[in-house]
């Protein structure tokens, strides 16, 4: 599902062929963060979707993530809980480890971030094949929430990972998608 802004904020992301490497077509984000307009829209396209849902909290993912996870939560008057990489979180927390293309990675949570129950919209920049969303996702169910929906700016359906979160029984959200021939 996409968002009634989506045609537009695809219109806003820059495409970088070739970056990081040959064959990559790397979906930049700065323009839409540097366009006034593009940047409310996208925030907008969050808050309505979720404003009358009762969210509690807002997890977002090391680091993208945060930039929308923030005004959102502010936006919907809820908190707001960072997902960070490994080694990052100055409290006791708890960690996923999950593969990469390249190896593997590690979020961590604080481990008192969510009461029992409390409703969890969890948010990052791209879904590309799922494995971050999903350890993040493994934290949040760890430590008692309940997760509403996993969301992002952009989805690259190709590479799987929106189909393996669905599979996994979870709602995903993304205001816009990128074929990779686009």
């Amino acid at each position: 599902m996409s968002s009634i802004y989506g045609d537009y904020i695809k219109s806003v992301i820059r495409t970088v062929p070739d970056w990081p490497q040959a064959g990559v077509n790397f979906r930049d984000i700065t323009p839409l963060l540097q366009n006034r307009a593009a940047f409310r829209k996208l925030v907008d396209s969050f808050v309505h979707r979720y404003q009358e849902l009762e969210v509690d909290a807002i997890a977002a993912i090391d680091a993208r993530g945060f930039i929308v996870g923030a005004p959102l939560a502010y936006e919907l008057g809820c908190s707001f809980v960072p997902v960070r990489k490994k080694g990052k979180l100055p409290f006791k927390t708890i960690s996923e480890t999950y593969s990469l293309e390249y190896g593997q990675s590690t979020v961590e949570l604080h481990s008192d971030a969510f009461r029992e129950h409390d409703r969890i919209v969890l948010i990052d920049d791209l879904i590309a094949t799922g494995g971050t969303m999903l350890a993040a996702a493994s934290l949040i169910t760890r430590s008692g929430g309940h997760i509403v929906e996993l969301a992002s700016i952009l989805d690259l359906p190709e590479l799987g990972g929106s189909e393996k979160i669905r599979d996994a029984g979870y709602s995903v959200f993304s205001v816009c998608s990128f074929n990779e021939d686009e």
